[in-house]
């Protein structure tokens, strides 16, 4: 987790990249949580039995329920790349240069599934039921006008 005693971090106009493994276990092993503007929001990557990928929440429904969740299969002991970018209109994601996520967040609610990942609050990296390694952790702000 971020600790915001040393800097802020950023609520909008940043990218964070990771390379996240699973190692042991069959639930999220990259679970990101993030600002956006005022609120918090996960990425969530290998939940609900190791395969699910989304955002948790949008409008009140969780990474399992939305229109950012999908399937993918996550191979144990590989390492991953992850890349997020978040603006005032949208987030993205992408695995492994591939694009995973483009959600337009205007107009919608952005908030954290209740439990505790809002441990992770303003930043962090969490596993469920899994062990996984984490590396190459970056962010960078983004232009102010950026629009995706």
């Amino acid at each position: 987790t971020w600790n915001s005693a040393t800097a802020p971090f950023p609520t909008t106009n940043y990218e964070i990249r990771l390379e996240a493994a699973r190692i042991k276990g069959h639930d999220f092993f990259a679970g990101i949580t993030f600002p956006v503007g005022e609120a918090w929001c996960s990425w969530i990557n290998g939940g609900w039995g190791g395969e699910v990928v989304g955002l948790s929440s949008i409008n009140g429904a969780d990474a399992s329920q939305n229109e950012t969740s999908f399937t993918r299969k996550f191979d144990l002991g590989r390492w991953y790349a992850f890349r997020l970018r978040v603006t005032p209109t949208a987030i993205s994601a992408w695995i492994d240069d591939e694009l995973a996520i483009e959600v337009l967040i205007v107009k919608k609610w952005i908030a954290l599934r209740e439990g505790e990942i809002d441990r992770s609050v303003p930043f962090g990296i969490a596993t469920y039921s899994t062990i996984a390694n984490i590396r190459k952790i970056e962010w960078r702000p983004l232009p102010p006008d950026a629009k995706k």
